[in-house]
């Protein structure tokens, strides 16, 4: 039988031993937690008996997540129905099958990269509403290198079933466990880890983005993928320190590759562990349950009133009529379909309608900031910010390079103290809580402060009774802070759903751009509003998508239009409308 050795194994002296392991560097951990010959979530259903699939069917990526009807049995006397969700990122852990596997062309596709689709998120939602029909406790296996990032995933809606797994899991009526098993990078782990408890093996990693991802936008090459690793703290041991995981579950032997056998021991031993304690929580309160373990889950400093009004002022980009004239100028670089440049100025009537974009090339003059969007959607001067929320600020948890001195540049550009905003206000008179997001701080990036500043506007709102209105725009989640930002993810979910729980409308303005965890989090619900002309919508971003498949993308790919095409967009408004298209909505719910 053929083996795969990392090369640290191949090193004189390293015996698996727990002493060993901990020599490594972080990067040689990591690799190890996506050793080929760890076992797979289907090694892991051995544990279970009376194992059942379901929804099984042949779309594109679909055996990338696993689902079964199982029962966990713990003695003759204890014994739990179950519903599994397991990513298989391969077919086997079987390093000689593996091998003869990848030789046939039609497998290497069917597997995908172990990347799920959207056909594969799709069975996992279905599986998490059969799993309340037959009152089973839902167990999520993870082990992933991330989503899908092709195009044909966007045009199927990939952010917005990465979204909606997120939402079935913090409404589902039956508790909900997941277990790292491997590697759990990005949104395609986190679809399944906003659950009741999470527990981690202990040689798994779990990470908002890959260190060679990390190194690359942070250092503009992939060489530094090692210290990615080190700083962003990916260990299922640094997990658990910073409050992201429930348990580790030791690989008692060793490494669960060569050690399998001690590895499904040490796994069912926790999984009877915490269904039993999952299982005791009454149907009536878990909801009230998760609210309680969510509050907790995230970390941010605050500062004070003398700090922020150092460097509080509105800001705005947006692009004034000319006083005197009809034209514009036009913005530099601009070359027509055939590659001519084009220098005529623009008519500011027809800038202005087509939301500032280009109609030439497609390029957008000017990004918004959250002050243009309470100025443009809010009755003027109804705009008070929440106390509760004004003074959380990010907090730099791993000392990443740079961070700090980041958040202040941020502040002083923005004038605001962190890239979401909060307050009550009014829309054509309309009570409402509203939430505004800052796209040149950070670039808008999902952060814990953004999660808790949603969290508490969703209590205000539910507290006054009015609806929840959210403009969203940013990127993926937060690499500065490590995967805790990608944990406030789930956290915002639950929020969400605790506002439509109390009978309230949640609306989102989804703007330029939209992408990563923005999307997967705040874009992904309520009653959606699409900017007009607005581009950058979906899970990946067009460059990523183009670097990964080594093709173009389409054209007007992920804006409003193509998005409308494929079926996404219901409602749409120029900034300057979208006052008139929310208090209409508004006045629609309340007539429901």
């Amino acid at each position: 039988m053929k083996h795969f050795y990392l090369p640290f194994e191949k090193k004189e002296g390293f015996n698996y031993s727990h002493e060993s392991i901990e020599q490594l560097t972080e990067y040689e951990k990591y690799q190890l937690s996506f050793h080929p010959e760890r076992p797979k979530h289907l090694d892991y259903l051995t544990v279970f008996d009376e194992a059942e699939e379901c929804l099984q069917n042949d779309l594109h990526g679909s055996c990338i997540i696993q689902t079964h009807r199982a029962v966990l049995r713990n003695g003759q006397n204890a014994w739990w129905p179950v519903m599994l969700i397991g990513q298989q990122s391969g077919p086997t852990s079987d390093f000689s099958q593996m091998l003869r596997l990848m030789k046939n062309p039609e497998e290497i596709a069917k597997w995908n990269q172990g990347m799920p689709t959207p056909a594969a998120f799709e069975k996992a939602i279905q599986a998490i509403a059969l799993a309340e029909q037959e009152n089973r406790i839902i167990i999520t296996v993870i082990d992933t290198a991330g989503a899908d990032p092709t195009e044909q995933s966007e045009a199927g809606g990939i952010a917005w079933k990465i979204g909606r797994c997120m939402q079935a899991l913090g409404e589902a009526k039956v508790p909900t466990l997941s277990v790292i098993i491997n590697r759990g990078c990005s949104g395609g782990a986190i679809a399944l880890t906003g659950c009741d408890a999470v527990l981690a093996m202990e040689y798994s990693t779990y990470m908002v983005i890959s260190p060679e991802a990390c190194s690359s936008i942070l250092f503009r090459t992939r060489e530094k993928a090692g210290f990615a690793a080190s700083i962003s703290r990916i260990t299922a041991k640094d997990a658990l320190q910073n409050g992201i995981i429930d348990d580790i579950i030791i690989e008692h032997e060793g490494p669960a590759h060569h050690f399998p056998k001690s590895a499904l021991q040490s796994f069912k031993g926790a999984m009877t562990k915490w269904v039993d304690k999952l299982s005791q929580i009454p149907a009536s309160g878990i909801f009230a349950k998760r609210m309680e373990r969510w509050e907790k889950i995230g970390k941010w400093d605050t500062i004070s009133e003398e700090e922020i009004v150092a460097f509080e002022k509105p800001v705005s980009f947006f692009i004034q009529k000319p006083q005197r004239i009809l034209f514009v100028a036009r913005h530099k670089h601009c070359r027509d379909s055939t590659g001519r440049t084009i220098l005529d100025p623009v008519l500011y009537s027809k800038l202005f309608a087509d939301n500032f974009v280009c109609e030439t090339c497609g390029h957008r003059y000017v990004r918004l900031t959250a002050h243009d969007y309470i100025d443009l959607v809010l009755d003027e001067g109804s705009f008070t910010e929440h106390p509760e929320t004004r003074y959380i600020v990010d907090k730099d948890i791993l000392d990443f390079p740079d961070y700090r001195k980041k958040i202040t540049e941020a502040q002083q550009k923005t004038g605001a103290a962190s890239s979401l905003i909060t307050g009550n206000a009014t829309i054509q008179g309309e009570p409402v809580v509203f939430c505004a997001t800052n796209f040149n701080f950070l670039g808008g990036s999902f952060c814990m402060s953004t999660a808790e500043k949603v969290w508490r506007a969703s209590k205000i709102a539910i507290k006054r009774g009015v609806p929840l209105v959210i403009q969203a725009t940013g990127g993926g989640a937060r690499m500065h802070e490590g995967c805790s930002s990608m944990v406030g993810l789930p956290k915002l979910h639950v929020a969400i759903s605790s506002v439509e729980r109390a009978g309230l409308p949640v609306i989102t303005i989804i703007t330029d751009p939209t992408l990563g965890g923005v999307a997967i989090g705040i874009g992904s619900r309520g009653i959606k509003l699409f900017e007009h002309n607005a581009g950058n919508i979906g899970f990946s971003g067009k460059r990523v998508i183009e670097q990964y498949t080594g093709q173009p993308t389409t054209k007007a790919f992920q804006t409003t239009w193509w998005l409308q095409q494929k079926g996404f967009v219901e409602k749409t408004a120029l900034p300057g409308n979208m006052k008139y298209k929310i208090s209409e909505i508004i006045q629609s719910a309340r007539a429901l």
